[in-house]
């Protein structure tokens, strides 16, 4: 019986260890590195071999401007000339979107560019499988072929010379998986000929307040039907181009939940609610409508018939009547001044901002000498030569110090105005916005799912909007619906349970493995009572 009683329990303990191992086991593929990184850091060969020839792919986004795409070539020839072995193949893109789509599938087959233009959410991602993106503390900090390296040929910041919020964004769960490249944040373009028409004067930042009464005030007509503001018959004051950026901001600037970098998502809150009933009473009048429901802003804009256009600062050569850059007929277009001012703010004296823009992350390759050379083009792209120019396209602003403390640079700021096509005033405006501004720009957490919620924020908006146009009241019921059916459509409750539901249901094996256990805990429990009552008897016959 000992002897049986002891094979029961090491029966237990093995199925305890099988127990264990079942729960934990390896990283489910398609959930990663996510939480634990496993990937290790790679480490750079101790010297770049200038005599084999390599080949690196480079995605790059430009804003349909054929500067930009300039720019990148002049970047590439200038790299190649002080690295004649190393050979850069650029395939452009002008959507992100498209660039994430590509890279995805590309994983897949394991055909990923070197180098890639993208976002930190969607870096986070990529690396659902580990050793797909390089992270590059290792590279960074390498004497010779780092930031600022001994060995490199060219003028390389140092990490002291790079804007060290810009930085921080392409830190993913401790480690850097990524260079920032370009930074913009957004901005609200207004026509402040149109509010001084309507009495009220700008201040130096905009409330949502301020905002929403100068765009109902707006909506005042003739008898014919016309719009007194501008005469025509189109007006929509208020125009927002993207909605998930607009309701992350609005919920920032609350103090209110949205999502931690942890994956727990917390935008279905309170406060969201609150946001969107007022957002609903503007869309019923009609003087809020998205780029989604009525296309782009900078159109109505320019076309007199829109007063608060929020766009990225990225797109301010398409804003204003003198902008160098039109989607409409110059017939079309209205005399107006533009002035550039931060998004408007429910606290004026504590703005807050998003900060966005692309980065560049170097993708893990079997040759380490083909890592380098990756990480060298990456490096080069920070350089003055690329920075400067790059930023001087649009509203950006570049992402090292050494760049904005450039004369040069500071040149080109300071002559605004002196021409409708490189110093076009609203476009350095806009940069000015954020180079004043970015001790109060903020980024959302990074997480696999991250690029989910920030979609699940812009469409809570459009849904609202859309109700309300389609004359349905919006009221706690239809939120209720407008949650629940977002939260679905984005999978949202599957990202959360991988992230944090510790109570999700264990898996057939583990259940079935806790049953044996229990099976025989229960079998040694009656062996060992029958054992005591054999045990009880025969002392009894004794």
């Amino acid at each position: 019986m000992k002897r049986f009683l002891t094979f029961l329990l090491i029966l237990s303990v093995l199925l305890s260890s099988l127990l264990l191992t079942g729960c934990h086991g390896t990283m489910d593929p398609d959930r990663g590195a996510q939480n634990g990184l496993e990937d290790e850091i790679f480490q750079p060969p101790e010297r770049f071999d200038e005599s084999k020839p390599i080949t690196i792919t480079f995605w790059a986004k430009n804003e349909s401007n054929r500067t930009q795409v300039n720019i990148y070539k002049q970047a590439i020839a200038d790299f190649e000339a002080l690295y004649p072995n190393v050979t850069v193949e650029m395939l452009s893109y002008n959507d992100y979107g498209k660039i994430y789509n590509d890279v995805i599938t590309n994983i897949r087959t394991k055909t990923t560019p070197n180098v890639c233009v993208t976002y930190p959410d969607h870096i986070a991602t990529y690396l659902s499988g580990s050793q797909v993106v390089v992270s590059l503390d290792a590279l960074m900090a390498d004497p010779n072929y780092g930031l600022g390296g001994a060995a490199l040929k060219f003028d390389s910041p140092s990490r002291e010379e790079l804007v060290p919020q810009f930085l921080a964004e392409c830190s993913i769960a401790g480690r850097c998986y990524a260079l920032p490249y370009m930074r913009s944040t957004e901005a609200c373009y207004v026509n402040k000929t149109f509010v001084e028409a309507l009495g009220y004067e700008l201040p130096e930042v905009l409330t949502w307040d301020f905002v929403w009464e100068v765009s109902e005030k707006a909506l005042e007509k003739n008898p014919d039907g016309s719009f007194k503001l501008n005469g025509q018959q189109k007006l929509i004051p208020f125009i927002y181009k993207s909605t998930d950026n607009m309701m992350i901001q609005m919920l920032r600037q609350k103090d209110a939940g949205y999502s931690t970098a942890e994956g727990e998502i917390l935008l279905f809150n309170d406060t969201t609610r609150e946001l969107l009933q007022e957002v609903a009473v503007h869309a019923r009048s009609r003087a809020f409508s998205t780029f989604k429901i009525s296309s782009y802003p900078g159109n109505w804009f320019n076309a007199g018939q829109c007063i608060f256009a929020v766009d990225s600062t990225a797109g301010a050569t398409w804003m204003g009547t003198d902008a160098p850059l039109l989607d409409i007929p110059e017939e079309e277009l209205v005399e107006f001044e533009t002035v550039v001012l931060p998004v408007p703010q429910f606290d004026p004296a504590n703005p807050k901002m998003i900060s966005q823009g692309p980065s560049v992350c170097v993708f893990y390759k079997d040759d380490p000498q083909e890592v380098l050379a990756s990480w060298l083009f990456t490096q080069f792209l920070l350089t003055n030569s690329v920075q400067i120019p790059y930023a001087e396209t649009e509203g950006y602003v570049p992402v090292t110090l050494k760049a904005r403390q450039d004369p040069g640079y500071q040149d080109y700021l300071d002559r605004a105005g002196e021409d409708n096509r490189e110093h076009y005033r609203t476009k350095i405006d806009a940069t000015r916005l954020l180079l004043e501004n970015t001790e109060n720009t903020f980024t959302t957490p990074v997480f696999r799912g991250s690029p989910s919620v920030r979609d699940a924020a812009g469409t809570l908006i459009e849904s609202v909007c859309k109700s309300e146009r389609r004359g349905s009241e919006v009221n706690s019921t239809l939120l209720n619906k407008i949650f629940s059916e977002t939260r679905s459509l984005y999978q949202l409750d599957q990202i959360q349970a991988e992230h944090i539901d510790t109570s999700a249901p264990l898996p057939a094996a583990a259940l079935a493995l806790l049953a044996t256990l229990a099976a025989v805990w229960v079998l040694i429990g009656l062996v060992s009572g029958y054992s005591a009552l054999k045990r009880k008897r025969a002392k009894e016959k004794s």
